[in-house]
C-alpha cells in the first residue's frame, strides 16, 4: 500500500460504516475576532480526535429548519452550535432531527432540553454590576450587544437585578445593532453626545474596544473620565494599548467540554442532556480605577 501511494477514502468508508466523521461548526457571529480563536480550538480539537470540521455561516438565516436541511445534506454524524446569540430553537431542530447536538457558549438552564456548555450571562452581568459598585461609581450603565440575542438578555437581566440592591446608583442602558468593533464605536459616540455616565459594562471585548475608541476620539480618558469593563478577555484585551479590564470566559475549557460531550454523543445518542457552566473572574488591567 505505501509503494502504491495508497491511503483510505474517507468518504468510501463512510458508505460502509454509515458514518462521516463530519461534525458540523455552525455559528453567526463572525464579526467579533473572538470566534477565530473558538474556530482554531474546535477544528483543532475535533481533527486531533479523528473528526472533520465542516464550518457552516448562519449570519444571514433566521430560520432552523433550513439548517437542519443543509447540514443533513453532507450528512454529519453530530452538530456543534458555538455561539451566544442563536436562539436555542437552532440547537433544539438538530435534536428534534435525531442528530447529535451541543450548544457551546448556549444559554444556561438548570434543566437544559439539549446539551449546553459555557458560562452563567446573568452572573456575569452580577459579578460586572458588582465590580463596579466597588469602584464606588454611581452613575453606571451597560452597553449590551444586539437586544435579541440571549447573551446580551442575561448579562443585562443579572446586570440589572444586582444593581436593583443600590437604588442610589443611578443606572442606564443601551444596545449596539452588533457584537462588532464599528457597532460599540458608533454606540459610544451617541452616548457620549448626550453625557456620558461615569463607567460601562459593554457586555463584550469588542464592543468595549469599539467604546475605547470612541472615548479618545472625544477627547475623554479611561480610566479618569469614564471606566470600561468588557466580557470575554479575547487575546486583543491584553495588548499594551488597550489595556482592558475584562470578565475571563474560559473560552478553552469550553471548546474542549463541548467536544468531549459531542464525543460521548456519538457513542450514546440518548444520554440525558446536561449543562456544564463555568465561572468567570474579573481580569484587572486599566480601564477601571481602583476599588475605593
Amino acid at each position: 500500500a505505501r509503494e502504491l501511494g495508497y491511503s483510505p477514502n474517507a468518504l468510501a468508508s463512510s458508505l460502509t460504516t454509515g458514518r462521516t466523521k463530519l461534525i458540523g461548526l455552525v455559528s453567526n457571529n463572525f464579526l467579533n475576532p473572538i470566534f477565530l480563536q473558538v474556530f482554531d480550538l474546535f477544528t483543532r480539537g475535533l481533527q486531533d480526535r479523528g473528526l472533520r470540521p465542516l464550518l457552516v455561516n448562519l449570519s444571514n438565516e433566521t430560520d432552523p429548519e433550513n439548517s437542519v436541511r443543509m447540514l443533513r445534506q453532507y450528512s454529519v454524524d453530530g452538530v456543534v452550535v458555538a455561539s451566544s446569540t442563536l436562539p436555542s430553537d437552532f440547537a433544539m431542530a438538530f435534536r428534534d432531527a435525531g442528530v447529535p447536538v451541543v450548544h457551546a457558549f448556549g444559554r444556561y438552564s438548570s434543566s437544559p432540553k439539549v446539551h449546553v456548555v459555557g458560562i452563567d450571562n446573568r452572573e456575569a452581568g452580577r459579578l460586572a454590576a458588582r465590580t463596579l459598585v466597588e469602584r464606588d461609581y454611581r452613575d453606571i450603565a451597560f452597553l449590551g450587544g444586539p437586544e435579541i440575542a440571549t447573551s446580551t438578555q442575561d448579562r443585562f437581566a443579572g446586570f440589572m437585578s444586582e444593581l436593583a440592591a443600590h437604588p442610589k446608583i443611578r443606572v442606564s442602558h443601551s444596545f449596539a445593532l452588533a457584537y462588532s468593533f464599528d457597532a460599540g464605536r458608533q454606540e459610544m459616540l451617541r452616548l457620549l453626545k448626550a453625557g456620558p455616565a461615569q463607567a460601562y459594562f459593554c457586555g463584550d471585548d469588542v464592543l468595549s474596544i469599539g467604546a475605547l475608541s470612541a472615548i479618545a476620539d472625544s477627547g475623554y480618558s479611561c480610566p479618569a473620565d469614564i471606566g470600561i469593563i468588557g466580557l470575554n478577555d479575547m487575546e486583543m484585551a491584553r495588548w499594551e494599548n488597550i489595556n482592558l479590564t475584562t470578565i475571563h470566559q474560559p473560552i478553552e475549557q469550553i471548546v474542549t467540554s463541548s467536544i468531549e460531550l459531542m464525543l460521548a454523543l456519538l457513542k450514546d445518542p440518548d444520554r440525558h442532556p446536561e449543562a456544564r457552566i463555568y465561572s468567570c473572574p474579573v481580569v484587572e488591567r486599566g480601564t477601571l480605577r481602583a476599588p475605593a
